[in-house]
């Protein structure tokens, strides 16, 4: 109804001046009431939100933590102050042993579940100093989607600026940089002719300014690429980008322990999908990655060892990206740390630049200059937002421009894991750049470590030996992605506890490529892809990984009959005490049968392996004499009466002698049906425990 009618109505009762007061009152009231039902509304979602966030935090799922106004913690130390979850026993060192077998049931290999502040590990997990690059004045330039900008504030603060731009170009093979023509002055808004350049400029009072920058220079020829590649069906089959960004020796756990604000908002805001089950399959990071980029171990290309009589360079190695560049993918691949570079350490590297845009030039020029400035910094940036900005560039330059893209960072992680807090807060802002700009509308995003800590202390503990086999595997798809392809989805989600290596990604980034197209084999019948069901029987041995990699549990039958006794009786007394309180109600179970007792430890080559005794990691050394501190073991039973049958995995402490179990260890494996019905209301958590000593007919 409107204003005009509505007084025509009144008239017949009210004055015009009292119908306009009453209007505005009226009007005022509506306001008021929708502003608060708006702010209830609100207040309400935020709550709910709260709510599903804490039960996510309790549930593991997440690691949200940190409200701003508490004093710098860990992870770990605020899991313990929050969540109040205590840390396994001293040593024990491969994790809850029964969830474990519980969420793995059915598969050969049963990988160990294992805690991230385990009593073994957390000693070595410390609080660091932020990147402080503040005490730097600001760099004068920088670069702006391909071209060359002089900031503003430096013009403002010294005038008229005068620049010289040296561009750094690749010399011959991976170990050379040469200078391009130099071009002086150059101007702000000039593109760039190179993607890595020095510049050094000069303003009218003399003040000066030297640095090295990187950006993304604009290429023809790479622009028109995909317009020149084989026709596809984009419309049933869209072409995704490929980004793949790692962290050196960074376990599963250790990514948990440090990174756990970006991989909250990776799991709860994005939807990522973290593999459980990954296991390297060799030592090091060639054996990591070239599993992964090419489908082969280092033994199964030719020889490419320096020092190897009749090695050579691995240009001509099956690489994944020049199967995407055949497909039209612009590609990308950054390094730092270039003076131990994965290719470059031991092998012979590249003679040609392996992909379309490459950073290691960058670094063979930088890393030099990094004594000339504040730690972690290169003039007044932070060294790592230089590395996270460059694939900001390539996002910038090449748009929806199919894109194949690895950025492998080293430098916080590679010789103390914990430096790489300084880089959880910027690594989340990176991501949700990708995100708010849509560009994980269009990429299947991984995020990835090669494996754990290889050389610190907190390898040579048990934990540490299994974390170094389990590093970090996850995954983005975006959400056009999971409406066409539903299975596969479906299947990589099945894959998440299943056994997975580097071979299975390779076989992955192929399928990318051709989703509708039969299973392939590129890795030696090694590789499954994570869009195709991985089977629960599968072995190490099938899966390409040798034995002293192989995280799976052991299992040995026990026939010792103290032992199994021992057990028994430990269960038995374990179910009673649940229930001693309702005595009268439910009746004391007996411990009748024993049907199974297992002994579940990790790989004894896991245990024995200390470290590769040559450079390349083929010939382990096992003389490692870490011990256990403690046994698990499975025992299943049934008990009397009522005929219940139950599994559960007892920890025996060698150094105390005590056998200990907990609620969450123990499962009853048939129906109780009505049996505990005298109880069933008031205690339904007692439900698996209790046989009514007055039964219900």
């Amino acid at each position: 109804m409107t204003h005009r009618t509505c007084r025509c109505c009144a008239y017949k009762c009210l004055s015009k001046r009292f119908w306009s007061r009453h209007s505005l009152m009226t009007l005022r009231g509506a306001v008021n009431l929708a502003v608060i039902s708006i702010l209830l509304v609100v207040v309400y979602l935020f709550s709910l939100d709260q709510v599903q966030e804490h039960l996510r935090v309790l549930h593991g799922d997440v690691a949200r933590w940190g409200p701003q106004n508490e004093p710098p913690m860990t992870y770990c130390q605020w899991r313990k102050k929050h969540i109040h979850q205590k840390h396994a026993g001293p040593g024990a060192g491969y994790g809850d042993v029964h969830m474990s077998i519980l969420e793995q049931d059915g598969q050969i290999c049963v990988h160990p579940k294992l805690d991230p502040c385990d009593a073994s590990v957390i000693k070595y997990d410390t609080l660091v100093s932020p990147v402080n690059c503040s005490g730097a004045e600001e760099n004068w330039i920088y670069v702006e989607n391909g071209t060359f900008r002089i900031s503003r504030n430096a013009r403002l603060k010294y005038g008229a600026i005068t620049c010289e731009y040296a561009p750094m170009l690749r010399g011959r093979g991976d170990f050379a940089v040469r200078h391009g023509e130099h071009i002086k002055p150059m101007a702000d808004g000039t593109p760039l002719v190179s993607d890595f350049f020095k510049v050094a400029c000069i303003s009218p009072s003399g003040k000066r300014y030297h640095n090295i920058h990187a950006g993304i220079a604009y290429n023809e020829t790479l622009h028109q690429r995909y317009q020149g590649a084989p026709p596809r069906d984009t419309i049933q089959h869209p072409v995704y980008d490929v980004f793949m960004f790692g962290f050196d020796s960074t376990s599963r756990m250790a990514w948990l322990r440090n990174l756990p604000k970006s991989r909250d908002y990776f799991l709860s805001h994005l939807g990522g999908i973290e593999l459980e089950g990954y296991n390297i399959v060799g030592d090091g990071t060639v054996q990591a990655l070239l599993p992964i980029l090419t489908g082969n171990t280092e033994h199964d290309l030719h020889p490419a060892r320096r020092g190897v009589p009749g090695s050579r360079e691995v240009d001509d190695f099956p690489w994944i990206w020049n199967t995407y560049k055949e497909a039209g993918y612009v590609t990308a691949w950054a390094e730092d740390m270039s003076h131990i570079g994965t290719f470059q350490l031991r092998l012979h590297g590249f003679k040609e630049q392996p992909t379309d845009h490459s950073m290691r030039t960058y670094f063979l020029l930088s890393e030099p200059m990094h004594r000339k400035f504040l730690p972690w910094c290169i003039g007044s940036e932070a060294r790592h937002q230089r590395f996270l900005q460059w694939f900001r560039d390539m996002y910038s330059m090449y748009g929806r421009k199919p894109k194949f893209m690895f950025g492998f960072h080293s430098e916080f992680s590679h010789n103390n894991i914990t430096e790489l807090k300084k880089m959880d807060v910027d690594f989340k802002n990176f991501l949700r750049f990708l995100y708010a700009n849509g560009h994980l509308d269009n990429t299947i995003l991984i995020l990835m470590g090669d494996h754990g800590a290889r050389v610190s202390e907190l390898r040579n503990t048990t934990q540490g030996k299994l974390e170094e086999r389990m590093p970090y595997f996850a995954f983005m798809l975006p959400s056009s992605f999971q409406r066409l392809y539903p299975e596969a989805v479906q299947n990589i989600r099945q894959n998440v506890k299943r056994l997975t290596t580097p071979f299975d990604i390779h076989e992955t980034f192929h399928q990318i490529l051709n989703m509708s197209g039969p299973a392939v084999d590129h890795s030696m019948k090694r590789g499954i892809s994570l869009f195709r069901p991985v089977p629960t029987s599968r072995t190490c041995a099938e899966a390409g990984v040798e034995p002293h990699w192989c995280a799976c549990l052991q299992w040995t039958d026990v026939q010792n009959v103290s032992v199994s006794l021992r057990l028994s009786r430990v269960a038995e007394e374990f179910i009673n005490s649940l229930t001693k309180d309702l005595r009268s109600s439910c009746a004391e179970l007996k411990v009748t049968q024993v049907t199974q007792v297992s002994r579940v430890q990790p790989n004894v080559n896991v245990m024995r392996f200390k470290k590769s005794q040559d450079l390349h990691g083929d010939v382990p050394d096992f003389s490692d004499s870490t011990d256990l501190e403690s046994d698990f073991y499975q025992i299943s039973f049934q008990t009397a009466p009522g005929a219940g049958r139950f599994e559960a995995t007892i920890r025996h402490s060698k150094s105390t002698n005590k056998w200990t179990l907990s609620e969450s260890d123990i499962s009853r494996t048939n129906l109780y049906g009505s049996d505990p019905d005298c109880i069933a209301n008031t205690f339904p958590n007692l439900r698996p425990y209790c046989y009514c000593i007055k039964q219900t007919l």
